[in-house]
C-alpha cells in the first residue's frame, strides 16, 4: 500500500505531466525530459541519443527542432511511455531509406520480391533520394515524409520527367511499399500514401502494339542472317507464348523431344502453376541443328549468348538485344517491344483458325476471356445458330 507522502507525489507528478526537453552535450550528445508513466505512476527520464548526427553544430541544429516538435507535442498531451516508439519518427530519412533497401534486399534474397520488383524499387529509392536532395527544402527526418511530399514526388515523376501514367502508378506502388515499411518498423503510425489512387487502367494503353507481317518476315531473315540464337529465343515467345522471365529459367531436361513439350514448374511460372507447352517441329529442329540437345540437361536453355550454359541468365538480356540490335538494323518502331512477339503470337493464332481454348492452353490464361481480347476484329465471326432466330416480337 503506498504512503501518504508516495501517494501525494504520485498525484502531483501526474498534474506536472512532464517536463520540456532539453540538450546535453559532452561525450554523448542526448535530449532528455520526464513525462510521467502512468504504469510505474512515477516520473521516468526519457533520453533520445543524438550522436550519430553529423557535426556539432548539426547536432545542435538537429537537437532544436527535436526539442520544438516534442514540447508542442508534450503541451498537446502526448506521453511516450503511452507510445513508445514515437522517438523513431526522429530518425534521419536517409538512414530509414538505407533499412529500406537493406529490408527489401532480404526480401528478394529469400524469393518474396522478383529481381525486377526489388531493381525498380532501389532505383525508385535513389531517383526519390537525389530529387530531395535537390529541392530547395529538402526533408531530413522521417517525420517529414508526409502525403504533401509523395504528392509532390509524383508530379515530379509524371509532369516534370514526363514519364506515362503507368510508369507514375509504378512510382505510387513503390510509395506505397516504402509507407508500408515505415509503418511496421515504427517509423510512422499512418501511411502517407493512403487515399492516393492509380490513374485507371481503362486510361491506360499498352505502349507495345501486334507486329505486321511483313515486319515479321524481315525480322525472320535478319535473325536467320545475324544470330540464329536469338532467333530461338523469339520462337519460344512467340510459338510457345512463354514469358521472357519464364524462358530464362528453363533447362534443357524441362524439354520432352518425344513428346514435344516443355513443363514449366510452378517455381518458375508467373501463375505458380505447373503446365506442359507444345513445341511446333520448327523449334524441335532449330534447337537439334543448333547442337542445344548435345548439352547437358541441367544446363539452362538460354545461358551467355542464348547458348546452352550451367550459368543463369536475366530476361532483361532479351529486351537489351532487342532494343540495341533488332530495332535500329530493322528500323523498328519503338512500339514494337520484344513482349510484342507473344501478343504477335496469340493473334495470328487466332487469325490462322486456331480455337481459343487450344491457344488459351498454350497461353496459358487464366480465361478465356483474357485470350479473346487478342482476337481481331475482323474474324469475330457471328453465332450461326442464331442467324435466323426470329422470337415472339
Amino acid at each position: 500500500m503506498l504512503s501518504v507522502k508516495t501517494a501525494r507525489n504520485s498525484a502531483l507528478n501526474e498534474i506536472l505531466s512532464y517536463t520540456y526537453p532539453r540538450l546535453h552535450t559532452g561525450a554523448c550528445w542526448f535530449i532528455s525530459f520526464y513525462a510521467f508513466d502512468p504504469s510505474k505512476g512515477e516520473m521516468r527520464r526519457k533520453r533520445i541519443k543524438i550522436n550519430s548526427v553529423g557535426t556539432a553544430s548539426q547536432k545542435r541544429q538537429y537537437a532544436a527542432q527535436v526539442c520544438h516538435r516534442l514540447s508542442a507535442k508534450l503541451e498537446a498531451g502526448w506521453n511516450p511511455w503511452i507510445e513508445a516508439d514515437a522517438d523513431r519518427s526522429y530518425k534521419l530519412f536517409s538512414d530509414a531509406l538505407i533499412h529500406y533497401r537493406n529490408y527489401i534486399t532480404k526480401l528478394l534474397n529469400d524469393g518474396v520480391h522478383r529481381a525486377s520488383t526489388h531493381h525498380d524499387y532501389i532505383c525508385f529509392a535513389r531517383i526519390m533520394e537525389e530529387w530531395n536532395d535537390n529541392q530547395r527544402v529538402s526533408i531530413r527526418y522521417v517525420y517529414q515524409f508526409d502525403r504533401a511530399f509523395c504528392v509532390r514526388f509524383l508530379d515530379y515523376v509524371y509532369i516534370e520527367r514526363e514519364n506515362s501514367p503507368r510508369t507514375r502508378n509504378n512510382y505510387l506502388a513503390f510509395l506505397r511499399s516504402f509507407s508500408a515499411f515505415l509503418v511496421q518498423h515504427l517509423y510512422i503510425k499512418e501511411k502517407p500514401t493512403d487515399g492516393l489512387v492509380s490513374i485507371g487502367k481503362a486510361l491506360l494503353k499498352k505502349e507495345r502494339k501486334v507486329i505486321a507481317v511483313d515486319d515479321m518476315q524481315r525480322l525472320h531473315d535478319w535473325l536467320q542472317e545475324n544470330n540464329r540464337y536469338f532467333l530461338l529465343v523469339c520462337y519460344f515467345l512467340h510459338y510457345m507464348l512463354i514469358r521472357p522471365k519464364e524462358i530464362a529459367k528453363l533447362r534443357l531436361c524441362d524439354i520432352s523431344v518425344s513428346k514435344q513439350t516443355v513443363y514449366i514448374d510452378d517455381t518458375i511460372s508467373k501463375n505458380k502453376r505447373s503446365a506442359c507447352v507444345t513445341i511446333p517441329q520448327k523449334i524441335i529442329e532449330l534447337m537439334a541443328e543448333l547442337g542445344y540437345f548435345d548439352a547437358p540437361g541441367t544446363y539452362y536453355i538460354f545461358s551467355k549468348d542464348f547458348r546452352p550454359g550451367p550459368e543463369w541468365v536475366n530476361e532483361k538480356t532479351y529486351r537489351d538485344f532487342w532494343s540495341r540490335k533488332i530495332r535500329p538494323a530493322l528500323h523498328f518502331p519503338k512500339e514494337y517491344k520484344f513482349y510484342s512477339l507473344k501478343d504477335t503470337g496469340i493473334t495470328a493464332m487466332l487469325r490462322a483458325g486456331y480455337d481459343t481454348l487450344s491457344v488459351k492452353e498454350q497461353a496459358r490464361h487464366s480465361s478465356l476471356l483474357m485470350t479473346d481480347v487478342y482476337t481481331p476484329q475482323d474474324i469475330r465471326d457471328a453465332n450461326p445458330l442464331l442467324l435466323n432466330y426470329q422470337g415472339v416480337l
